[in-house]
Order: structure tokens, then C-alpha cells, then sequence
């Protein structure tokens, strides 16, 4: 367990839980969910001393359960948030097929694995309750406190968090950019996915792997659509909220809903990125069986204008194979060479008839 306590431009990190509330700034509480389950009275109390409240029960059953999607609810003395991230490899993580399944498909799709994250956002309290060896927590706890160092060493004017909406609205948006470097990885898969369904010298054979693509895009879309409704319903209630009793504190409010609006505009280009990447393997799918069409046309062609060349040969043939005792050139020297140069000569017309056509053309 971590706990920061964030007082303009101080932060300082300790390793007890407060009993009195910071006169001024706030704390953020980060746990771990094992650490959070093993000390929920500790954690309880702690709450009730320094916001007067403690969290109910099925808002801590919530913040346990490492399946839940991405949702938010509320109370008249604060708020809970449960953001899905990227998950880094660990235990718990919600893998995009079910348990003890050999995952395929490009090695990227094998990373859209996640994890929630909880948070309780009270007037001077952020519970966070991660995952444990949370990647995010660490590294946003290591830039908080460089940050911190770097403002009160060379008088930097950087701004630190202001409230615990504010933390949670950064940590989020720190999430959230996870899901924005992966479409980089994504969209240079599926142009390796297209490129070879589109390649007219390979013939394609995994088409279990691309179901596994279908399938984790299409699971990545929900868990986005579950981020951006539960961040709209957050930006939603920013709304209701109470006026203002000061400017600076109207301030602090803009800044929180342009912060708001700003991670949701990350999550739906997120959204949009998803679906059309979707779009992309649905028309590469069709593509690739117009062009497997086009080449069974190209091969059907080639065929009926080599049958149509060699019918009049055939039925030459079939003259002269019959068992008649008059026959045309039959008795004759020169017959046989007289038939075989207009057979030679029918072919040549017709080939040269068929090419004039592009009936034996091959389709670029």
C-alpha cells in the first residue's frame, strides 16, 4: 500500500494510514485488491476518521471483483469508478478467450488482455485499488513525486493534482494511452493480415486466425464502449454538481470537465480506430474472396476458349474416323497432310479470334 499526501507543489509518500485529515490538499490511497480485501476494516476506519463516511458494501464488492467492466456509480458523499487498463501479465488478468485456450493470431491481439482498476473519489480522499504490481500505479506514483522534487528544487511552475478528481481524472488518462499506443501494433498487424489475404501467389489457409482477429477486435470494442460510457456518466455528474462558491474553485472545475471531455475524445478515437480496423478485415475478407472469384473466372475462361479451339479439331477428326468406304481424301497421298494443315489452320484462326477477344488474356 502506498499513500501520497499532495499539498500544492508537496508531495509526500508514507507508509501509515492517517488518522486526521490533511488541512489542506488531499491524500491518495493506492492499494493493492489483495491488500484491500486483507485490510478492509483498517482501510474502513481510516475513510470514516478522515471523510466521516465509509464505502457500502456493494461498492466495496465492486472494487474487488476483478471481472467488472467499466462502470460508474455515485453517492451524496462520493463517487466510484472502475476503469479497465491494459493488463501487464498477471493472474487476474480477463484474457479475450476463456481460460486454458491457446490464444492465436497476431502476437498483439494476444496483449488485449485487462485489468480493472477501482476508484473512490471523496472531497479529500482517492482510493485507488489496483491490481497487484500495477505498472500504472508505480509509474504514475514515481512521476508524481518527480514532479513534486522538480517544483520545490528549481521553483518549475508545474501543476500537481488539485483534487482527487483530478488524480483520478490523470491516472485514466494515462490508461487510456495505453489503448492509444496499441493501435499503432494493430493496424501494422492487419496490414500484414491483408497484404497476405490480398497476395494472388500465396493461397491463404488460416482462417482460424482471423476469427481470432474478428474476435479480439470485437472484444476490444466493448471493453472502450464500457470506458466511454462510464467516463460520460463521470462528465455527466461533473454537471450536476453544486455552483461554485469561488472563482478559483469554478476554475478548478472547468479545468476537471475540459480534463473530463478530453479522455473521453481519447477513448472514442480509440472506439472509431477499432472499428475501422474491424471494417478493414471485413473488406480484406471480401476482397479476398473477389479476388479468388476473378482468378476461377480467369482459369474457367482459359478453359472454354482452349475447348472451343479444339471442337472443330474433334469433330475433323470424327469425320475421318468414320467407318464409311467413300471418304474425301481418304485414298489420297496427300489426305492425311491436307486434313492436318486445316486442322492447323482452324486452330490458328481461332486462337488468334480468342486472343483478339482477351479470352485468353490474363486479368491484372
Amino acid at each position: 500500500m502506498r499513500i501520497f499526501t499532495i499539498d500544492g507543489p508537496q508531495v509526500a509518500e508514507t507508509d501509515l494510514l492517517p488518522n486526521t485529515p490533511p488541512r489542506s490538499g488531499f491524500l491518495w490511497i493506492a492499494c493493492a485488491r489483495r491488500e484491500f480485501e486483507a485490510q478492509q476494516a483498517q482501510i474502513q476506519a481510516t475513510l470514516q476518521a478522515l471523510c466521516g463516511m465509509q464505502l457500502v458494501d456493494l461498492h466495496i464488492s465492486d472494487l474487488l471483483n476483478p471481472q467488472l467492466p467499466s462502470h460508474y456509480d455515485y453517492t451524496s458523499q462520493y463517487d466510484v469508478l472502475v476503469f479497465r487498463r491494459l493488463a501487464t501479465g498477471s493472474a487476474d488478468a480477463d484474457p479475450v478467450q476463456p481460460p486454458g485456450t491457446k490464444q492465436s493470431g497476431p502476437p498483439v491481439l494476444r496483449r488485449i488482455n485487462t485489468n480493472p482498476v477501482g476508484f473512490a473519489v471523496f472531497d479529500q480522499v482517492l482510493l485507488t485499488v489496483h491490481p497487484d504490481d500495477c505498472a500504472v500505479r508505480d509509474a504514475f506514483a514515481a512521476k508524481l513525486l518527480q514532479t513534486g522534487a522538480t517544483e520545490m528544487r528549481n521553483g518549475v511552475a508545474l501543476r500537481l493534482p488539485v483534487s482527487p478528481a483530478d488524480l483520478m481524472l490523470r491516472i485514466v488518462n494515462q490508461m487510456v494511452d495505453g489503448y492509444l499506443d496499441l493501435r499503432r501494433e494493430l493496424t501494422r498487424q492487419i496490414d500484414h493480415w491483408q497484404a497476405e489475404l490480398l497476395n494472388p501467389r500465396t493461397r491463404f489457409h488460416n482462417w482460424s486466425t482471423l476469427l481470432d482477429v474478428r474476435l479480439g477486435l470485437h472484444r476490444l470494442d466493448e471493453i472502450c464502449e464500457d470506458q466511454r460510457a462510464a467516463l460520460q456518466d463521470w462528465t455527466d455528474a461533473i454537471e450536476s454538481w453544486p455552483p461554485a462558491v469561488s472563482p478559483a474553485a469554478q476554475r478548478d472545475r472547468d479545468l476537471l470537465a475540459v480534463r473530463s471531455r478530453d479522455v473521453l475524445e481519447h477513448i472514442e478515437r480509440v472506439v472509431h480506430h477499432v472499428r475501422r480496423l474491424e471494417q478493414s478485415a471485413e473488406t480484406a475478407v471480401q476482397m479476398h474472396f473477389s479476388a479468388q472469384g476473378n482468378r476461377t473466372n480467369d482459369i474457367m475462361r482459359t478453359l472454354t476458349a482452349l475447348t472451343a479451339i479444339f471442337l472443330p479439331l474433334n469433330l475433323i477428326a470424327g469425320i475421318f474416323g468414320m467407318n464409311f468406304e467413300f471418304i474425301p481424301l481418304l485414298h489420297r497421298q496427300a489426305g492425311f497432310w491436307w486434313a492436318m494443315g486445316a486442322m492447323v489452320l482452324i486452330a490458328l484462326a481461332l486462337g488468334l479470334l480468342f486472343w483478339r477477344k482477351q479470352y485468353l488474356a490474363k486479368t491484372r
